[in-house]
């Protein structure tokens, strides 16, 4: 995890304008055994919740080894937590999935995770037929890491929604796989869920104005993120859509809390459309060499000459419309260079891919957000004392 005080007051902002908002992060993960190199301890991810602060559900990193010790742990851990933590156990449709689920459920656990892609699985695999079976009579959430690379996994999320009805499937990640088309399906099937644990603005603005908001919740992705960087861009992003107040405390944790609590969700209305998105040329100018900054820093390439040519795009006289926006995202920029570390000359495909990401990328990537948010107000100090530390995890 990132130190993250750079981005409170953001959040802050957020909350003042929603009092007594329930946070709840439905994606996080504790382990230190992924092969990508990344890890978090309870006490790191507990801290991020009270910084934030709200709740959580949290499931293990990827196990080579296998997930039944790493499920006890996280289900002790919940239960240490004092009800901050709930847990969820993750299966490997190879090594008896439903009977780890039940062995799990009766444990404390109260939902599923599943990576198809990291397990090597398709999500109609025989071997979880039953565990759809089960999520669906105990009315369960079952969580699936939904990236690129996994070859028809809409088409069987809306299948197995369908046949299962009383299982709730979130796709985590916004549903990027499929979000060009799934956002339609999604309206007809009310058990189909989204999470936003995602960096790119543009999905998620999609995934706000496109999916009924009863269907969209919170996640962070910790330790990739912080709970308090997730829910400082979530909120942002469900301002800027035009979501109601109902509607945002839906998003920020209601619906995931009756989700876990084993609960009827609640319709929080249609999907708002994306008549309330801004488009501004010259902050879209902004915004592509930030995101192209943000691919290069992905994969550890040098991107100083496209950073450069993103503050230049913010350099805007002090009378334009947006002229405080490109101030904060000059701030951030400014930070980003403070940041520690610099991309190597030639990346090394062969080292895990936390060594590989350019340090300081999440200061670039709230940098982005903040271009296609500029309705949404900015907090009053945007820039913290001192520079934020962003080693590259081990």
């Amino acid at each position: 995890m990132f130190p993250d005080d750079w981005i409170l007051p953001y959040l802050e902002e957020s909350l003042a304008e929603f009092p007594d908002l329930e946070l709840f992060d439905v994606h996080t993960h504790i382990g230190e055994n992924d092969p990508d190199g990344f890890s978090c301890q309870p006490e790191d991810l507990l801290a991020g919740l009270d910084r934030m602060p709200g709740r959580a559900a949290v499931f293990p990193m990827q196990e080579p080894g296998g997930y039944p010790p790493a499920n006890d742990r996280v289900i002790a851990e919940a239960e240490r937590s004092g009800g901050r933590l709930v847990a969820f156990c993750r299966l490997d449709p190879h090594d008896e999935p439903l009977a780890e689920a039940e062995r799990c459920l009766a444990a404390g656990a109260v939902g599923i995770k599943l990576h198809p892609r990291a397990e090597g699985f398709e999500l109609a695999a025989p071997e979880l037929r039953e565990v759809f079976e089960l999520a669906s009579e105990r009315r369960l959430p079952v969580l699936v890491h939904a990236g690129r690379g996994i070859p028809a996994l809409g088409r069987h999320a809306v299948e197995l929604t369908q046949a299962f009805p009383g299982a709730r499937l979130i796709l985590a990640h916004a549903g990027i796989c499929d979000l060009a088309w799934i956002w339609q399906a999604a309206r007809e099937r009310p058990n189909l869920f989204f999470d936003t644990a995602w960096w790119s603005p543009a999905d998620l603005l999609a995934l706000f104005t496109l999916v009924p908001p009863g269907q969209v919740l919170f996640g962070s992705d910790t330790p990739y993120g912080t709970p308090g960087y997730g829910a400082a861009g979530t909120l942002r992003y469900a301002r800027q859509a035009g979501l109601s107040e109902q509607q945002v405390r839906s998003v920020a944790g209601g619906q995931a809390a009756r989700l876990v609590a084993g609960e009827e969700p609640l319709d929080a209305g249609s999907a708002v459309g994306p008549e309330a998105l801004s488009s501004d040329p010259l902050l879209d100018r902004a915004y592509t060499f930030l995101v192209s900054a943000i691919g290069q820093m992905f994969n550890g390439i040098d991107a100083e000459e496209t950073l450069a040519l993103a503050a230049l795009a913010c350099d805007v006289r002090e009378d334009s419309p947006h002229a405080e926006v490109c101030r904060a995202v000059l701030e951030l920029l400014s930070l980003r260079e403070q940041a520690p570390g610099a991309a190597p000359a030639e990346p090394d495909e062969s080292a895990p891919r936390a060594q590989r990401i350019s340090p300081g990328i999440p200061l670039v990537i709230a940098a982005a957000a903040l271009v296609r948010t500029p309705d949404v107000p900015l907090p009053r100090e945007t820039a913290p004392v001192s520079a934020p530390q962003f080693p590259v995890p081990r």
